[in-house]
């Protein structure tokens, strides 16, 4: 997808180490809900505020930072760096709904998502989401949540 928008847009590739872990946090927040959103919508057609409320549990920051702490332990040590900085970048936004901790660690999951779409990697990027995704649902099952 990342090549259709390029070629149809006149962009060009840029060194990913010249963005900040928050600008790969802005574009990571659009590419993790549209992964969601997508499984989603393919589980099950069903009422618009029920799609809602499935992907606002999955996009939350609570829910996040249970996948930056298991991604914590698969991810490669150059993924490892991103989440990292996505983690500690200081960001003027605070979290809304959720304690700093959470928000800072969904910082650094989007962020992590940004630079895996802009470096075209799709398939480790469906691959970490789909083991959070994974990790969420076992997580709510087991509090009884779901």
């Amino acid at each position: 997808m990342l090549d259709r928008i390029n070629e149809t847009f006149g962009l060009h590739k840029v060194d990913l180490r010249t963005y900040s872990p928050l600008a790969l946090a802005f574009i990571g927040d659009s590419v993790f809900a549209t992964v969601v959103k997508t499984i989603i919508i393919e589980r099950g057609n069903c009422q618009g505020n029920k799609l809602h409320y499935h992907s606002a549990h999955l996009v939350r920051a609570e829910s996040q930072a249970l996948i930056y702490d298991l991604w914590q332990d698969i991810v490669t040590d150059d993924e490892r760096t991103i989440l990292k900085r996505g983690r500690n970048a200081k960001s003027v936004n605070s979290a809304k709904n959720a304690t700093i901790q959470d928000y800072r660690k969904a910082t650094g999951v989007e962020a992590l998502c940004g630079y895996l779409f802009l470096d075209g990697k799709e398939d480790r990027l469906c691959e970490l989401i789909r083991q959070g995704v994974e990790a969420v649902y076992a997580a709510d099952r087991k509090s009884g949540e779901e």
